[in-house]
């Protein structure tokens, strides 16, 4: 494998993994009387920001936002979306 492609797949797994956190932050968070919440808006920023299939794993892992369904049909067409991006900057930065 070249090195670029090995860069995304760096930079894909981190964000992923990030939001995969940020997820169970959240669910935690959820259950305590009065804590601060993590917004829906930044749930989003990051599964629009490569993070979806960590969003999305998390959502399962932890039965976290399952019922909103924004988040069902969001969340996976934003993994189609990282992909296309994914496949795009490989395309273009291989030159």
């Amino acid at each position: 494998m070249d090195t670029l492609r090995l860069q995304l797949i760096a930079i894909f797994l981190l964000i992923n993994t990030v939001a995969f956190f940020i997820m169970l932050s959240d669910k935690i968070r959820s259950r305590k009387i009065g804590a601060e919440r993590i917004s829906e808006g930044l749930l989003f920023f990051m599964a629009a920001a490569l993070g979806s299939v960590g969003v999305w794993a998390g959502m399962f892992a932890f039965r976290h936002k399952t019922r909103k369904w924004y988040f069902l049909l969001g969340i996976p067409l934003l993994i189609l979306q990282n992909i296309a991006l994914l496949y795009l900057a490989y395309l273009l930065w291989r030159k």
